[in-house]
């Protein structure tokens, strides 16, 4: 499909060399011919009318006039009344200079009528009345400064905004010089690690199961390794991590990624006096932190250890994943470099963004969302162990204290992969534990149900679908 430009007069590169020995009109229809015939003009694009083009190369209108009337007729542009001077559905390409060709498109899968995919917020719940809110107000109200680069860290002011809201939901030991603004997880990890690494810290530990295939790709793109650590019910594995020879791990506390388990006071305990013996570090991800239901919070590990703890959290799960921000809690020691790695990466986080955001959370909207959305999540939940109950009894779900996807457990002699290829052909989305693990085929079976972004109907139909499967 062509691209249709917004304005009557689209731009068109075309040199002339009005030095040279060939007539302008003659250069100008050859630039032309050879941008239709290497696809640098697409099949069915507007060209610039006549007056535009003539008044950007300085040449006359009458000139341009007869190129183009050359051109259409040796059929490389058509004019039609009202639609402009486009170019030639029937245009070809010189065999000899192939242009780009379209990507052959994959073939469709069925589309599902549940996708329990987890780690994906409600989408369709995504604020948007309230984010448009405020970057209205963000750019009504911020400075001429604001426009400008930045501090690569991050908005002062913002800053100041996260580490008083980590404070009191966290409990974190928190102040804005030792915040630096990132794109997310993904981007804090990777500045953390890189630091980290060419500071000795090479060897970095992940729990198994978690997100061992983010943290190894990021830890090798570091010049580090990555070694998975066992998760029992308890947590992570602070004897087997003692062992391992790592002095770096990146740990889900608060609600562990993706078995749910919490670690215990005792584990946390080890934790901490593991990093202090050891000169090792704890990466903490808050990756749900604010959607907790049937227990009380429970504050962040940075808060025990904020000399070795960097804490990570984004608005990935509470706004949208688009919007692309969040922020590493560092260490006194840490903040100073990984501030010089972030200016080094991208020069600081989109600034207007971050004006917004500290607008949205001091003005207690950011808090509201999050109330309205625990009540969404809970209620999905509610529906989902109901559900279950009812069409498939004997699978039991863990997990669900917190966030938005829970465990369920299968039977023994269950074949994780054989349940999720059969959920797909009956057009449901469904994820075994084993992609999560560092050897897929140990472990009971069981199946990581998301709920964020399938709604209470969804759920109900997708969960009678596929219990057959789990019974």
């Amino acid at each position: 499909m062509a691209v249709e430009w917004s304005t009557s007069a689209p731009d068109l590169l075309v040199s002339l060399d009005r030095q040279g020995a060939a007539p302008l009109r003659v250069q100008l229809e050859d630039r032309l011919r050879e941008a239709v015939r290497t696809c640098r003009l697409a099949h069915g694009e507007r060209l610039p009318s006549t007056r535009a083009l003539a008044l950007h190369l300085g040449l006359s209108r009458g000139l341009v006039q007869e190129c183009f009337a050359q051109l259409i007729a040796e059929g490389y542009l058509v004019s039609r009344a009202g639609s402009g001077t486009r170019v030639a559905s029937v245009a070809r390409q010189r065999p000899d200079r192939p242009g780009p060709t379209a990507p052959t498109a994959p073939p469709s899968a069925p589309a599902l009528v549940a996708d329990f995919q987890a780690g994906v917020p409600d989408l369709g719940l995504a604020p948007r009345e309230l984010w448009a809110w405020a970057v209205r107000e963000a750019c009504r109200t911020a400075s001429n400064n604001a426009f400008d680069y930045g501090d690569p860290r991050g908005d002062a002011h913002l800053r100041d905004v996260l580490a008083a809201y980590l404070r009191r939901v966290r409990a974190a030991d928190a102040s804005a010089s030792r915040i630096v603004v990132c794109a997310g997880f993904q981007q804090g990890l990777a500045l953390a690690l890189r630091v980290l690494v060419l500071r000795g810290h090479s060897r970095v530990a992940v729990e198994d199961p978690g997100s061992i295939g983010t943290v190894t790709a990021l830890a090798r793109a570091a010049g580090g390794d990555c070694i998975p650590i066992p998760v029992d019910e308890s947590g992570l594995d602070v004897d087997a991590l003692a062992a391992s020879g790592a002095t770096v791990v990146v740990v889900t506390p608060a609600h562990q990624w993706p078995t749910g388990v919490v670690l215990t006071a005792e584990r946390r305990r080890d934790l901490v006096a593991w990093a202090h013996q050891r000169d090792g570090v704890i990466i903490e991800d808050e990756y749900d932190a604010e959607f907790r239901y049937d227990r009380e919070p429970i504050g962040s590990l940075q808060g025990l250890a904020p000399d070795r703890v960097i804490s990570l959290g984004t608005v990935s799960k509470s706004l949208a994943p688009t919007i692309r921000l969040g922020w590493a809690l560092l260490p006194p020691w840490l903040a100073e470099p990984v501030g010089v790695a972030k200016q080094t990466a991208d020069r600081g986080a989109p600034g207007l963004d971050q004006v917004a955001l500290a607008l949205l959370v001091e003005s207690g909207r950011y808090d509201r969302h999050l109330r309205r959305m625990r009540a969404v999540y809970s209620g999905r939940r509610r529906v989902l162990v109901e559900t279950l109950a009812e069409h498939a009894p004997q699978v039991s779900l863990t997990g669900l204290a917190a966030g938005f996807h829970a465990v369920a457990h299968l039977g023994q002699g269950a074949e994780e992969e054989d349940v999720v290829a059969r959920a797909r052909q009956a057009g449901v989305g469904l994820y075994g534990m084993g992609r999560y693990r560092s050897a897929p085929a140990t472990g009971p079976p069981q199946l990581v149900i998301g709920f964020g972004n399938t709604p209470d109907r969804v759920i109900e139909e997708g969960i009678r679908l596929v219990a057959p499967l789990l019974r």
